[in-house]
């Protein structure tokens, strides 16, 4: 559970056809289920006074053994209690606090796992990302400890075990992952966070990491309480992932984690991806056949934010109900109420659960809807229940003709009159022929206040909703991170100061495709999601324009063939009276991006 990631729903299309944006909570085809309880996110999680927890990021969930009709929740370390205040009069953190229930929805605090820090730990910092497990009559609880107090400090990942799934927990006298360097960046520490178990038959595997290093998995030792450094294998390039959630199905391992900024507020771009393996050491490639350990990562989008109120959804957990229905346990952000209460920058990430699916061998949470805030079926908590869900995928938007006036395929030797120049570049910089247009990568950006700003070649966007697609391609190399940032893409743009962005980045060692909104009107600014893979040669951008609940919005998708696109995220934003479709060619000199084609197509 990281803080920090510098910037940077599978839906099978045919050929043409547009990705639907995954509607806000657009009223589903097919069944509901029937009458019966319903909930609406957050999930209710009381606290002794009565109030509503403030936080709950980095939920896991478990079901209680033998007789216990109870389910479990852990928290990461947090301000769960808006009326509480240390001496400094900063809001009190909780070390992992617990909630039990009986229905998966009404949550009672159950008090913190830990009142103080094992020894090993530093004296201030949180445990996070707790990660439940029971075997042979005892529970354990794996965690993160973000700073320890061990040579060279560094992070590492500890255990304790009770015999309850509530405590007392007994925490070991060291880590089961130590602290190590970084093989990417050595003498510095390498970020041990985020514990995964999975059990395969005799053997238990521990998967951790996060942006700085990558992703990991070792063997456990038997009593589930050591691991040993020879057995490591990196499953996950670094700079893309955290939050690994493992689950075996059939013969397949999935691998579900988070990727880009847990905390950026309203801006949260927070996102869930999955690839799949038939071993539980990998190689974990997507539904396009990529690899999340390659420089162009692989990684399918399954949770990401849709245009109601939930933003950053993510870091999450699957669980089975007692009618065999798997559901998602994750943390999201109300970007209407998005800060601990008396705090300016402090963001609260609330607990949601969805329903996942699975279609076509790959996980979908609410069929490719994402986050709900509105009514939806309760899940079957208890032995007898029933499964009341069935949600219907989203309506398809339906495009119409390419617009002729506004698309272009390059032919010739100049840009038509449709185009015009923001800061037009010099002439050397840029040429039409062949069929594409070639334009030098500049040494420049447009997030303000960036002196000098990049130039911006622009065109009208048509009334109303439309999608607009790019085909592009950049000559930055597939390896090396000594070309940060460097991008080159489309977007939609109401000013340097407000506009949404996606592009094929180069974010250190890896290339990926960033959607990215900018507000200058807002602290912080700038958010930024990522969507699909990097094509080998070229990449396919679409951005829909359309509109959820009442509000402008724009969603992302990215296609590695032209035919088969990947939903991703939605950013809500108002980009002004009359934005324009631009592209960009920007973030480090040297480079080139080709744009092979434009096509705009208005929604019927």
């Amino acid at each position: 559970m990281a803080r920090f990631l510098p910037s940077v729903l599978m839906l099978a299309l045919i050929a043409g056809a547009l990705a639907a944006p995954a509607g806000a909570d657009a009223a589903p085809r097919g069944g509901g289920g029937g009458g019966g309880p319903t909930f609406t996110n957050p999930l209710d999680l009381r606290l002794p006074d009565g109030q509503r927890a403030e936080n709950c990021a980095d939920p896991d969930v478990t079901r209680g053994v033998g007789g216990d009709r109870g389910w479990y929740l852990y928290c990461t370390s947090d301000a769960i209690d808006p009326t509480e205040a240390d001496a400094k009069g900063e809001p009190v953190q909780h070390l992992i606090p617990t909630y039990r229930s009986t229905d998966l929805v009404h949550w009672t605090y159950a008090g913190d796992a830990f009142t103080t820090r094992p020894s090993w730990v530093a004296a201030d910092a949180g445990l996070w990302a707790p990660e439940i497990q029971h075997r042979d009559g005892r529970w354990y609880l794996y965690f993160t400890a973000p700073e320890t107090t061990l040579p060279g400090g560094g992070s590492a990942i500890g255990v304790a075990t009770s015999a309850s799934p509530t405590g007392p927990w007994k925490a070991t006298g060291k880590p089961v992952v130590a602290p190590a360097d970084n093989p990417t960046a050595p003498g510095e520490p390498r970020w041990t966070f985020d514990p995964e178990v999975l059990t395969v038959g005799a053997k238990r595997y521990l998967y951790f990491g996060s942006y700085f290093g990558g992703l990991f998995v070792r063997e456990l030792s038997a009593d589930g309480l050591s691991t040993a450094a020879s057995t490591e294998r990196r499953i996950a390039i670094a700079n893309r992932y955290e939050g690994a959630n493992v689950v075996r199905r059939g013969d397949w391992t999935y691998l579900l984690a988070s990727a880009t900024n847990c905390c950026a507020g309203p801006l949260t771009g927070y996102s869930v991806f999955a690839a799949r393996s038939r071993s539980p050491l990998g190689p974990f490639v997507d539904a396009d056949g990529r690899s999340v350990l390659a420089a162009k990562v692989g990684g399918t989008p399954v949770l990401s934010q849709n245009g109601n109120r939930w933003v950053g959804a993510g870091h999450e957990s699957v669980l089975t109900d007692a009618a065999g229905q798997d559901w998602m346990a994750y943390h999201a952000v109300d970007r209407t109420d998005p800060y601990v209460a008396g705090t300016t920058d402090y963001t609260k990430r609330a607990v949601l659960l969805d329903r996942v699916d699975w279609r076509g061998g790959w996980p979908v949470v609410r069929a490719g809807r994402g986050p709900s805030d509105s009514p939806q079926p309760a899940p079957a908590a208890q032995p007898g229940q029933r499964d009341r869900g069935r949600t219907a995928p989203p309506d398809a938007e339906h495009p119409g003709r390419a617009i002729a006036a506004l698309s272009d395929d390059f032919r010739g030797t100049a840009l038509t009159d449709r185009w015009s120049w923001i800061r037009k570049p010099a002439a050397s910089t840029w040429s039409v022929s062949g069929g594409a247009l070639r334009w030098r990568t500049q040494d420049a950006d447009i997030h303000p206040p960036t002196t000098p700003a990049a130039s911006v070649l622009t065109e009208a966007a048509p009334a109303g909703d439309y999608v607009v697609t790019a085909k592009v391609r950049t000559t930055v190399p597939d390896t090396g991170d000594d070309h940060n940032y460097v991008q080159g893409g489309l977007l939609v743009r109401g000013s340097d100061g407000h506009y949404v962005k996606l592009a094929v980045s180069s974010i250190f060692e890896t290339r990926q495709t960033e959607f990215g909104v900018q507000d200058s009107a807002g602290s912080p600014s700038y958010g930024n999601g990522v969507v699909g893979p990097v094509g080998d040669t070229w990449t396919w951008l679409r951005i829909t324009r359309h509109v959820v609940a009442g509000e402008v919005a724009y969603t992302a998708a990215t296609s590695v063939d032209g035919r088969t696109f990947r939903t991703g995220g939605t950013w809500t934003a108002d980009l002004g009276a009359a934005p324009r479709i631009g592209l960009v060619s920007m973030g480090g000199a040297g480079f080139t991006t080709v744009f092979d084609s434009v096509e705009v197509r208005a929604l019927r």
